[in-house]
């Protein structure tokens, strides 16, 4: 399969959010923007040291683990609700989100799986490309405008997987 020639654009993508049940709740989040950043990807996501002597450089290693961080936004159309579904009480495990379990095991930190699903085969690829962000640590923030918006920052402590 030869690589895809189509720029990929915001109007590609979808977001969807999941927890670590065993068939997973899941929430495709409503009203993204289309800004979804992924930062902080590096080939074994270990630091590297230079160790240095009198400034000689004597050797560069690998060091300790490096997390990618992700962060996307939407525009806020509710904020909690016991019974109805919304990404701020996903992200924060209230409302009817309550008994969501977490991704990430052996910790009691609540985790979840963030997923980016790229439309490619309705402009000419032979696949749909997908990032797959595990046991993602996140935090909200909102903000008034025009209009008002819900910002979901994380720290990737999973794997991320591309395809």
């Amino acid at each position: 399969m030869s690589a895809s020639t189509v720029v990929k654009a915001l109007y590609d993508g979808s977001i969807t959010v999941a927890d670590g049940t065993g068939s997973p709740v899941t929430l495709v989040v409503p009203f993204s923007v289309g800004d979804l950043s992924l930062d902080g990807l590096m080939e074994s996501q270990r630091a590297i040291q230079a160790y240095q002597t009198r400034g000689s450089l004597n050797s560069v290693r690998l060091a300790a683990r490096e997390f990618p961080s992700v962060s996307f936004s939407a525009q806020l159309a509710d904020i909690s609700d016991a019974a109805d579904t919304t990404l701020i009480d996903f992200c924060l495990k209230q409302g009817s989100y309550n008994a969501n379990v977490s991704t990430l095991t052996g910790s009691d930190v609540y985790a979840i799986k963030v997923t980016l699903k790229i439309e490619g085969t309705d402009v000419g690829d032979s696949n749909d490309h997908t990032i797959v962000m595990d046991d993602v640590h996140v935090t909200v923030a909102i903000a008034e405008g025009e209009p008002d918006s819900v910002t979901i920052s994380g720290t990737v402590y999973g794997a991320v997987t591309m395809t």
